[in-house]
């Protein structure tokens, strides 16, 4: 902390009014933190150092108007160099400088700038001129901050483009894949659509079959009765045959009955009951008419 304390010491006293002189100290990287802490400097030499590189916090140092780094072996600038807005006079000669950071568009406020005795790029070292006198620094300026701006532009389009593309590309994986799900669905539902029709047509099959079992069973069993069916005609007729021969028989019973009552009351000493009475009486009344109608049938044969 002491050590710091005195660094910071020794910063103050090299403040001469808003100007801080830090060159030629032999630097191999820039104290921010002490800067940061003398606000009032808005002028800062770092020239003729041994500084390769700049700290990203470097560009705390928005207090800065005027920046002189000149004569170091600054390789790069940061890559949030842009933040510097404040900052009118940039001093970068001779150093290995190739290119600025795109941020560099940002130093609105930049009105004077040499860039000599740096391997530019050969694009970046035609904009920046020669720089040899005062009118040349401040058109250095115009037309580098012109040139960083075009290039921070085409970084935005293509930016912009590569965003473009990017959402394209994943509106059209998102289609894809909405389209793979509605395919898969579709696919799901026909396997579906197919696998009912498929019990159906077992359903129906074995329904047929069992049908046709039932169907078998039924034909069987009337061919087995048929045969029984088919003889039942002739039976009638030996029945009606033998219920005639029956009542004949039974016809023939009674008369010989009768005859049997006759001969019975006619030649036996039964005739004087009165059943056998009754039975003469009749048998006599019933020659008589059979006498009286032969005697009429001769009468009528006469006559005719």
């Amino acid at each position: 902390m002491s050590r710091g304390g005195g660094k910071g010491q020794s910063l103050k006293d090299k403040l001469d009014g808003n100007e801080l002189d830090l060159s030629l100290c032999d630097l191999n990287e820039v104290p921010v933190r002490e800067l940061a802490a003398l606000p009032k400097a808005t002028v800062l030499d770092l020239s003729c150092n041994n500084l390769i590189s700049l700290p990203s916090d470097f560009c705390s140092l928005m207090h800065l108007v005027k920046l002189d780094l000149s004569k170091n072996r600054l390789q790069q600038l940061p890559l949030d160099f842009g933040r510097l807005v404040n900052l009118q006079h940039l001093d970068l000669l001779n150093n290995r400088l190739v290119t600025l950071p795109v941020s560099f568009a940002q130093l609105k406020n930049l009105k004077w700038l040499d860039l000599k005795d740096n391997p530019l790029d050969p694009v970046l070292a035609k904009v920046a001129g020669d720089c040899l006198d005062e009118k040349q620094c401040k058109q250095a300026a115009v037309k580098v901050l012109q040139h960083m701006k075009a290039i921070q532009s085409e970084q935005d389009r293509q930016r912009q483009r590569k965003l473009q593309v990017e959402r394209e590309m994943e509106k059209k994986r998102e289609a894809e894949q909405r389209a793979k799900e509605a395919q898969e669905r579709e696919l799901r539902k026909r396997e579906k659509a197919e696998e009912k029709e498929r019990r159906r047509r077992e359903y129906d099959a074995q329904k047929a079959a069992k049908q046709e079992v039932e169907k078998k069973t039924k034909k069987e069993t009337v061919q087995t009765r048929k045969p029984a069916s088919s003889s039942r005609p002739p039976p009638p007729p030996r029945h009606k045959h033998s219920w005639s021969r029956s009542v004949l028989r039974i016809l023939l019973f009674l008369l010989l009955c009768v005859l049997c009552v006759l001969a019975t009351c006619k030649l036996t000493e039964l005739q004087r009951q009165p059943l056998c009475v009754s039975v003469n009486t009749l048998y006599e009344d019933v020659v008589a008419a059979l006498q009286n109608h032969k005697t009429l049938q001769n009468m009528l044969q006469q006559n005719s």
